[in-house]
């Protein structure tokens, strides 16, 4: 494990700094706000998009992967669901928690971290969790939160979605580069230099300003919070190894799949937090433990999976 925590504690210290930046306010937070968007606009998905351009969508795809990771965090998400409404919790607020227990930080921090750390091929099955996260957790946020506020489901509310999914810049490079990679043609060299170029922004980019955005959250809720850290580090996790073995998918693409369930709580679930006016305060109180307990939770899931000979 101390291999391993050797391995994982720079992309832990580059947020380390990112938070210590903005805490002493040497890093303000309209800098952390535009530090954000070059990332989620520019580097991320410049690193996608060519990551997605070189894979072969056709080895890497499996409906049986897709369906264990949607059958192990639709549990988790129901399990959260249902301890937040017996707590009598509104139906909104549960599923704002129910929503932050499952959402892992995959963009900004797994992407980056599991490529380097498991290897190029890891970023396919990442990708493929990813995807499951954007187009279908989060449009069951949507739906659910629209549905509850309006009383049903109606036609604007399949619009909403479809607009928030074309305006993501993770799909549309992931969608671009499937299919620039269909065609079979590789890219142009100065194209492939540029996207390696700015790509290569993504990772501490990403992880500096995962860390200044730290900053600026304060611990309220602290049991709640706990309780949906617990639940994205631990259980999350542990019911897709579960599901991973009653579906029977095995070996490196388990591994990676478990290793993403294990990531913090991600920080868009704040900013949808903070558009819906929904429990803000403790999902930004589970972003801030989770990522601070994942220095270690995230280490060790990866050396039992190294263990394992998973990975």
């Amino acid at each position: 494990m101390l291999a391993i925590l050797l391995k994982t504690l720079p992309f832990f210290a580059v947020i380390g700094l990112g938070y210590l930046a903005g805490r002493t306010r040497f890093f303000s937070e309209e800098a952390t706000a535009y530090l954000t968007r070059f990332v989620f606009y520019f580097a991320l998905s410049a690193m996608l998009f060519g990551f997605a351009a070189n894979l072969d969508v056709a080895a890497i795809f499996s409906w049986t992967f897709v369906f264990a990771y949607l059958l192990a965090t639709s549990a988790v998400w129901l399990i959260v669901a249902g301890v937040a409404l017996a707590r009598r919790t509104s139906p909104e607020e549960a599923v704002f928690e129910a929503h932050t227990g499952v959402i892992g930080n995959v963009g900004f921090l797994g992407i980056p971290m599991l490529a380097l750390l498991l290897g190029p091929q890891a970023v396919g099955p990442v990708l493929l969790v990813l995807a499951v996260d954007l187009i279908v957790f989060s449009s069951i946020l949507t739906m659910a939160i629209t549905g509850l506020r309006a009383g049903r489901v109606s036609a604007q509310t399949f619009g909403i979605l479809a607009t928030g999914l074309a305006k993501n810049p993770m799909i549309v490079s992931v969608v671009l580069g499937i299919g620039w990679g269909a065609t079979g043609l590789a890219l142009p060299g100065p194209v492939n230099e540029f996207l390696t170029l700015l790509g290569a922004a993504a990772t501490p980019c990403a992880l500096f300003a995962i860390g200044a955005s730290l900053a600026g959250r304060s611990a309220e809720r602290v049991e709640v919070a706990a309780w949906l850290s617990f639940a994205k580090l631990f259980l999350h996790p542990a019911a897709v190894a579960g599901a991973c073995w009653l579906l029977g998918v095995t070996g490196y693409q388990a591994g990676v799949m478990i290793a993403a369930a294990a990531l913090p709580v991600a920080g868009n679930v704040f900013i949808l937090a903070q558009h819906y006016r929904v429990a803000p305060q403790r999902v930004s109180t589970a972003i801030l433990l989770s990522t601070a307990a994942s220095v270690l939770t995230v280490t060790a899931v990866i050396a039992l999976l190294s263990q394992g000979g998973y990975i």
